[in-house]
């Protein structure tokens, strides 16, 4: 199962909604949805990811989690090493060689240590009009 899928499942048990029913409302079937849940078909588009906000009412912060879900959501991930390191390889090839044994402690502690490294701080918003930046480029000789 993929993270969307398993959100689409949570979702739908929440709401009381049945496979067939979501489909109905989405206008597709529900092999796919099924599909999707189970993590037989990948990621969902943006235009459904967007439909299936719409159909349980998902805004703001839920909404761009959904999206992120979706965003993280292919069953057959494929990792493209040229150009890394040596060490870079190896760790991605023993990820994949060893993901299914890893216990869901080792998984979350994994998902922690990537999101620290990989965190990087936003940009800084120039100063809004009418700042000195702004003033002295308004200003014509």
């Amino acid at each position: 199962m993929t993270p969307f899928g398993a959100r689409l499942r949570a979702l739908r048990a929440r709401d009381g909604m049945t496979l067939a029913q979501l489909a109905e409302r989405l206008q597709v079937s529900s092999a796919y949805l099924s599909a999707l849940e189970h993590g037989k078909r990948g990621a969902p588009g943006t235009g459904l990811v967007h439909q299936v906000c719409d159909a349980f009412g998902l805004i703001w912060d839920e909404a761009e989690e959904l999206a992120a879900l979706a965003r993280l959501s292919h069953p057959r991930v494929t990792v493209d090493t040229a150009g890394l390191t040596p060490e870079q390889t190896a760790l991605a090839n023993r990820i994949a060689q060893g993901i299914a044994k890893l216990p869901p402690e080792a998984v979350a502690a994994l998902h922690a240590i990537l999101d620290a490294a990989m965190t990087q701080p936003k940009p800084r918003l120039r100063r809004a009009a009418g700042s000195k930046q702004g003033q002295g480029a308004a200003k014509a000789p």
